[in-house]
């Protein structure tokens, strides 16, 4: 038998409109010793002190773990053979914190190459509406939900919006092209059969191109990742010289320069959300994708109504909406654009194009740490391992700066053209997976935990119950240093509050409902299992005390602090 003892929050109707007041709660908990909880012999008195709007009662709870009754398959632990496996090798700490977006191309887009990703460690797979028609990316979603059903993966999918800025065409279906300085190419609002189209010329989509463009303007590709200068304008033909030689890849991005200013009137009219877009999107909810990344956002209105279309098309839908930061607008509105939203991406690469590039990091580090304050996961995007597109190891500056973003503890580093259309995706999947293993151990180790304190992370958001206990079980968990955290979860909130105060042990989030699971795949230390329970904490302990061991991924003895957000409690217990 094991000892436990619980928090559980009680307020009367006076004080639960004094509640919003309270800041932080720090109790004061005086815990029983080892010998105690492994056989308690009497009811311990354990006492917390909380301010006065708030009672707690504690006290010790034996909990055993007998054998369930016989249930049905569907009612037992969903867990991934690969979670299953580092538990059982390496125990609670050796879990990695940080999320792996993966963006799924040509190169990764069957069903065994996106297998070979979820063990390498993907969370989410990334589909590119830019790329590929819709049978296409119908093909990936329902490889990657195969996969989930026949291997017990919770990889979630991303559909990402191509947005309605200036991009080039699909290179009459190349992968490629190499533009060499010096060069002279073509960019033009005409359009050709791939076997008639003259060399060096690209089509632009926007078809104010040439009349917006003026000689001396600099058109910067992909972020900057190629660049040319306007030297002369012919009709519909904007003829260019490469200044800056680089790759250019399918549908990039383009931006214009002007005495060193961004051009932005050109984009002025162009809608967020495109027809094509909302074509896309309502394919993303028929085929039920967890995520919807939206491109280039301007304001909070596109998100709100974006969410409002989903609801009215889907009733009941889990789909949430990630609003990628790339442009100046999204800049001038982020807090806005975050509150809506329900999650959001730092997309560097285009970012990179409107803002001097010498701003990103700072950038960077803003939209972290606001969604943190706002609980919203967020995703550190584009050119993270740029240079394993060709080559099969990182540059030593590209591992720092993933180390940086690891640092900063955002919820997931994504990656994209490496994953999709690199020659070495596995390699560029194992990289960010073990430099995310060792930044996050040299930080537990140098307990750089400054950033767990609950009242600088929920300094900008109103408290409450389910806040202020989430609050607690994280300090308790360092404090006590816990093996792992358990919640009990029906709708991830808890979870996810959780997840925001990022506490020094994993966190294990229980959940009925398959898409949830999916969802709390993204966010930082969450392993999640699918897992029917009741609203009896005691019998939902004893089950899951029972699977986990059966199937060797817990041993007697660890400290588990447990979470519920059903009955809005806390308890500390040692695995018996």
């Amino acid at each position: 038998m094991a000892g436990s003892f619980r928090l559980s929050s009680s307020l009367s109707p006076v004080q639960s409109r004094d509640f919003p007041k309270m800041r932080f709660f720090n109790p004061r908990i005086q815990v029983p010793n080892p010998a105690p909880l492994l056989k308690p012999t009497k009811t311990a008195n354990t006492k917390v002190v909380l301010p006065g709007i708030v009672r707690v009662a504690a006290s010790e709870m034996p909990v055993t773990a007998g054998k369930p009754a016989a249930m049905a398959e569907s009612g037992g632990l969903q867990v991934d053979l690969v979670t299953e496996a580092d538990l059982k090798e390496n125990g609670f700490r050796s879990t990695r914190r940080t999320k792996i977006v993966c963006t799924i191309g040509p190169r990764t887009c069957e069903f065994e190459e996106i297998e070979a990703l979820a063990v390498g460690g993907m969370n989410v797979a990334r589909v590119n509406m830019c790329h590929g028609t819709l049978e296409w990316h119908r093909d990936v979603i329902r490889r990657v939900r195969r996969l989930n059903e026949e291997k017990g993966f919770a990889v979630a999918v991303m559909m990402d919006t191509e947005g309605s800025e200036i991009h080039m065409d699909d290179l009459n279906g190349a992968e490629s092209a190499k533009a060499e300085d010096g060069e002279i190419w073509t960019f033009t609002v005409r359009t050709f059969d791939p076997s008639s189209c003259p060399e060096r010329t690209i089509t632009v989509n926007y078809d104010g191109f040439a009349e917006d463009v003026k000689i001396g303007d600099e058109l910067l590709v992909d972020g900057g990742m190629v660049r040319f200068v306007v030297t002369e304008k012919i009709g519909p033909d904007v003829i260019c010289q490469c200044t800056d030689p680089g790759l250019l890849l399918p549908r990039a991005n383009l931006t214009f320069w002007r005495n060193e200013s961004l051009v932005q009137e050109r984009n002025a009219m162009l809608p967020t959300i495109s027809s094509k877009d909302w074509l896309d999107i309502d394919f993303g909810i028929a085929e039920g994708v967890d995520f919807i990344a939206v491109s280039f956002v301007k304001s909070a209105e596109v998100i709100k109504t974006l969410k409002s279309y989903i609801t009215a098309r889907s009733p009941g839908s889990k789909i949430a909406v990630i609003a990628k930061i790339e442009s100046i607008d999204s800049l001038r509105n982020l807090e806005e654009i975050i509150e809506a939203s329900d999650g959001a991406m730092v997309a560097r690469g285009d970012l990179g194009a409107q803002i001097p590039i010498e701003q990103v990091p700072s950038v960077q580090k803003r939209v972290v740490q606001l969604c943190r304050q706002l609980n919203k996961p967020v995703i550190v995007a584009s050119q993270l391992l740029e240079s394993m597109i060709e080559y099969p190891i990182p540059t030593r500056a590209e591992v720092a700066d993933v180390s940086e973003a690891i640092g900063q503890q955002a919820d997931a580093l994504m990656l994209s053209s490496e994953s999709a259309m690199g020659q070495y995706p596995e390699k560029a999947l194992a990289v960010l997976r073990s430099v995310s293993l060792r930044i996050e151990k040299w930080r537990r180790e140098e307990k750089h935990l400054d950033a767990t304190n609950p009242s600088v992370v929920s300094s900008s958001t109103p408290p409450s119950i389910s806040e202020e206990i989430c609050n607690t079980a994280s300090q308790m968990a360092n404090k006590l240093k816990a093996d792992a955290i358990f919640v009990y979860t029906k709708t991830g909130q808890t979870a996810s509050l959780l997840s925001r105060n990022r506490p020094d042990c994993p966190i294990f989030a229980f959940t009925p409902t398959t898409s949830i699971r999916r969802c709390l795949n993204l966010q930082w230390g969450l392993i999640p299992f699918r897992l029917d329970f009741s609203d009896d904490v005691e019998s939902n302990l004893n089950r899951t005390f029972s699977l986990l061991k059966a199937r060797g991924m817990i041993n007697s003895g660890g400290l588990i602090i447990v979470v519920s957000d059903v009955l809005q409690s806390i308890q500390a217990i040692k695995v018996p």
